[in-house]
């Protein structure tokens, strides 16, 4: 795991140290610079290395033999030793005993940029064909690692992370108000959008094509997950179980390739104990370890679940148990440090547990995705009930509920009756093409056109949702729903939040649930097996029968969350100054924070994302003037 930065035209090698060393947390074990002439252009690439495979080999940036392609490389080729064997036996001479960026410049020199459909893992890679005078930027097909590009004068900027970005001198780090809006309504800015004017993010399953003597840009998506109802497999029921815990199996045995130590997130809900449950199968008495945090607060505890799963499957494993509230200390300065802000308050827990686990281990396997292949959250139980009520229930009656809802008190529970009734009613205000933006989302719209000075409607703040759900195969509220959260939660919202999180601790993190031959499989599966009789992931629990006993199977979903409303009594108010130069009503914001304050309205969605959006924005503004201040102290020494 790593951190890459680099650009094409305007910028020297200053720029470039500067970017790079604000990606140094995702590699503190080495860092390399590259830099050459392509089409009259100056190219300089930057990297900094967590050292994972090959560490005596695999430095990056790293050149063909005849110096034509160079490539900087993010993450994990799974399926690298699979290629680079395909490849020798074409002819190939591989320079490095088992790198696997290698299979990048051999794969290209092979195939071209169709290279990319035939890798298997979590990737972001740069890669410059000198001879062709282009350069190839691409990303895993669930952007599990980030990637960020933005068009300057004669040449283009990319990197891992929106605070090396701002660090080139030709990158404008003026917000977008539009984006700023979508923030609040989405809790993350969907991709291609940045918060930023001029930076975008790659999307997942995309490579996108520099031509430097033209000086034009392409973008493709190589692969896209789409529900597809007329590919069903063959065989039963049972055949179809039994082939999810091979593939499964077959994920979790990819992700186990490490020359460093490695282990285990463990919640001892269904996802993450049955990567560990295969896990042994795989390892056979090979001592397995995994981690877990715990939480003072009982509601939030999931720690002895963790521990049964831990001993079923005989495991090392480690606990940290933390009083929650007491943790809001922490808040303000994790937010600083995060690049680009999502609104996710797991983000914290995810934080700890990343610090915790790096103590012991340097990668890190987790149940990401799984609620996205297999209907794991709590909405899809209540879609058919939601369904009935919007076409039964008139406008009329429906705003009366509303009201009525509004004015019930506020529990600090998590996810207590009160708050989820209240979410799901601002949802049903809208057609279903917006229900799932709007369940998950900070604020309604009404709030946000309140905030934002100007209204907001859900066919425009929502129409890339929109776009999904039309575009959709299947007609079904659960493949849709599927759809929409792998396209836009997952990959904006919980693979930025992992990422960032862990790799603020230099832990890799990888999410077997998310190996694309899985997924391809899923996308495949008739809904009724992945919902069933209000029984969620219903496949998944049929699956990991043989190796989980029926309470983990079973086991109600809790979320890896935390107290939002006793933190935000604890937390600073609204920069108010700082929301009017945003273009918002501060007036508003700051009679919203009162109000949630003396328990009048629930606006803990809102005020959450306010925080990750004033800390990740001063963070990088800071970033950039502390930068900007070292270059001219060095220019005048």
């Amino acid at each position: 795991m790593c951190g890459i930065v680099g650009f094409i035209g305007p910028g020297d090698a200053t720029d470039l140290a500067a970017m790079r060393e604000a990606v140094h947390h995702r590699g503190p074990d080495d860092e390399g610079a590259w830099s050459g002439t392509v089409a009259g252009k100056i190219v300089r690439f930057g990297f900094r290395r967590l050292s994972i495979l090959d560490i005596g080999g695999g430095a990056q940036p790293m050149a063909s033999a005849d110096g034509r392609i160079v490539v900087l490389h993010n993450g994990e080729i799974y399926n690298f030793r699979a290629l680079r064997r395909e490849l020798e036996a074409l002819g190939h001479v591989f320079r490095t005993d088992h790198a696997d960026t290698e299979v990048l410049i051999h794969g290209y020199r092979q195939w071209g940029e169709e290279v990319v459909d035939r890798l298997r893992g979590m990737f972001a890679f740069a890669l410059i064909d000198t001879t062709g005078e282009r350069l190839l930027l691409a990303r895993d097909p669930f952007a599990k690692k980030p990637l960020f590009l933005a068009r300057i004068p004669g040449g283009l900027v990319f990197g891992s992370e929106l605070r090396a970005m701002l660090l080139h001198p030709a990158v404008s780090s003026r917000l977008d108000r539009e984006s700023v809006a979508r923030y609040f309504a989405w809790d993350y800015v969907p991709a291609p959008r940045t918060l930023y004017h001029g930076i975008d993010k790659l999307q997942g399953g995309h490579l996108a094509v520099y031509d430097l003597r033209a000086e034009t840009l392409s973008s493709r998506a190589y692969w896209r997950y789409r529900i597809r109802p007329d590919a069903r497999p063959s065989g039963s029921e049972e055949d179809w179980a039994v082939e999810l815990r091979r593939l499964l199996k077959a994920a979790v045995e990819k992700r186990l390739q490490s020359d460093v130590p490695l282990g285990f997130f463990l919640s001892g809900g269904i996802d993450s104990s049955s990567i560990v449950a295969l896990a042994r199968e795989i390892v056979g008495d090979q001592t397995l370890k995994t981690f877990a945090i715990g939480f003072t607060e009982p509601s939030y505890d999931e720690s002895a679940d963790a521990r049964r799963v831990a001993e079923l499957c005989r495991t090392e494993h480690h606990v940290k148990v933390l009083d929650i509230v007491a943790a809001v200390d922490l808040v303000p300065r994790l937010l600083r440090q995060v690049h680009e802000p999502v609104a996710d308050d797991a983000i914290v827990p995810t934080y700890l547990l990343s610090g915790m686990a790096r103590e012991h281990v340097t990668v890190a396997l987790a149940g990401d995705g799984g609620d996205e292949m297999f209907a794991g959250y709590d909405t899809f139980g209540v879609l058919g009930l939601a369904q009935s009520y919007h076409r039964l229930v008139p406008r009329w009656l429906h705003r009366l509920v509303r009201a009525v809802a509004d004015r019930l008190p506020m529990s600090s529970r998590r996810l207590a009756f009160d708050f989820k009734l209240r979410r799901a009613l601002r949802g049903l205000s809208e057609e279903p093409a917006f229900w799932n933006p709007l369940w998950i989302g900070a604020m309604g719209l009404e709030d946000l056109s309140a905030m934002t000075r100007q209204r907001q409607d859900a066919e425009t703040i929502f129409a890339d949702a929109r776009d999904l759900w039309d575009s959709a195969a299947s007609p079904h509220l659960v493949d849709r729903s599927l759809e929409f959260l792998a396209r836009f939660y997952l990959q904006d919202d919980l693979m930025p939040k992992v990422d960032t999180a862990s790799m603020l601790c230099s832990l890799e993190v990888r999410a077997p649930f998310l190996d694309r031959d899985l997924a391809d499989f899923c996308a495949t599966l008739p809904h009724d097996v992945k919902l069933r009789g209000g029984t969620r992931k219903w496949l998944l629990k049929k699956a990991m029968a043989p190796l989980l006993p029926a309470d983990v199977l079973h086991k109600p979903k809790q979320g890896f969350s935390v107290p939002l409303i006793d933190w935000l009594r604890a937390l600073p108010g609204p920069d108010l100054g700082f929301a009017e130069e945003l273009g918002l009503d501060a007036g508003w914001l700051g009679r919203a924070h009162a109000d949630h304050l003396a328990g009048r309205a629930d606006h803990r969605g809102l005020l959450f994302a306010w925080h990750c959006l004033e800390g990740s924005v001063k963070g990088n503004a800071e970033a950039v003037s502390a930068a900007q201040g070292a270059k001219q102290l060095g220019s005048v020494t």
